[in-house]
């Protein structure tokens, strides 16, 4: 049993607070360098009240990085990861837990080992097949018939090339079924009995079931696709299919130029405006779908 003690509680509180100084201080040196004037924000040393040219600097980073349609790009690359990996781990994990096959603790292991290779490990093999999807069938009728076709397509500059390749989750995977794993086997046996098929089973009793899960992995994801650099940075040379993380190369000043980190600041403040808004309004879901007991 652990005993509280006065001690115990202000140590606690102290960590707290530092914690949450060290979460806040860069949001606070974001919003009041956003707000400074040039020589404000070059002033040594900084200082953390907020201005009065919030307004001016996010005018100028909007304008120079161009971020109406960056922010667009990545809402919408985001958006179809998010959907795409809720849907995609949720629909492997039905079928790992409800489909009786020899193989499918195999596959599981499969899918969770990819856990330890990240983006940047197979981002090589991932982009020659994104920038030639057809090499593979190609090479296959080479080598059977000896006959050279010269089919070619690739998922550069395209919605398709920006997602796709990130849909895949083993972490959504994981923790759906866990949660699966959790239903009682007499729920899977009370729809059958009722005639329920696979897919009404899955769309009717699991997914209402799963809610909290599904939003708490709806917010990591929106997050994860958001923040996507090194991926679009190799997929996109057409400016009309940049991203915000792509677009803050522009917000950067001049090697010999006007060290206007105030713009930066500001338009750094921008983009991190819609996670922190979707963290904000599905936070309490997302705590509940990771620590919640409830079924």
């Amino acid at each position: 049993m652990i005993q509280r003690t006065p001690y115990a509680d202000a140590f606690t509180y102290v960590l707290m607070a530092l914690g949450f100084l060290l979460l806040l201080g860069p949001f606070a040196v974001i919003v009041a360098g956003a707000s400074q004037t040039v020589q404000q924000v070059n002033a040594v040393p900084f200082n953390f009240l907020p201005q009065n040219q919030l307004i001016v600097n996010i005018t100028a980073a909007w304008q120079r990085a161009d971020l109406g349609t960056a922010m667009l790009n990545s809402f919408i690359m985001a958006s179809i990861v998010t959907f795409g990996k809720v849907a995609l781990s949720a629909l492997t994990a039905f079928s790992i837990v409800f489909f009786r096959t020899p193989l499918k603790h195999f596959f599981f292991w499969i899918v969770f080992i990819t856990l330890m290779l990240p983006l940047e490990v197979r981002v090589v093999p991932t982009y020659a097949v994104a920038a030639d999807l057809f090499e593979p069938i190609r090479l296959l009728i080479a080598w059977v018939t000896g006959i050279t076709v010269s089919i070619e397509w690739n998922l550069l500059n395209s919605y398709a090339g920006l997602t796709l390749p990130l849909v895949a989750t083993a972490t959504g995977t994981f923790l759906y079924r866990q949660f699966f794993m959790t239903l009682p086997d007499e729920l899977a046996e009370a729809a059958r009995m009722d005639g329920s098929g696979p897919v009404r089973f899955f769309i009717d009793m699991l997914i209402p079931l799963s809610r909290t899960n599904m939003l708490a992995l709806t917010t990591i994801m929106f997050v994860y696709g958001w923040n996507q650099y090194l991926w679009p940075l190799l997929m996109i040379t057409d400016p009309a299919y940049k991203t915000t993380m792509m677009s803050l190369v522009a917000l950067l000043p001049a090697e010999n130029g006007t060290p206007d980190w105030n713009v930066t600041l500001a338009g750094s403040l921008i983009i991190m405006l819609p996670p922190l808004l979707v963290v904000a309004v599905l936070q309490r879901w997302f705590v509940r779908g990771l620590v919640s007991s409830e079924k």
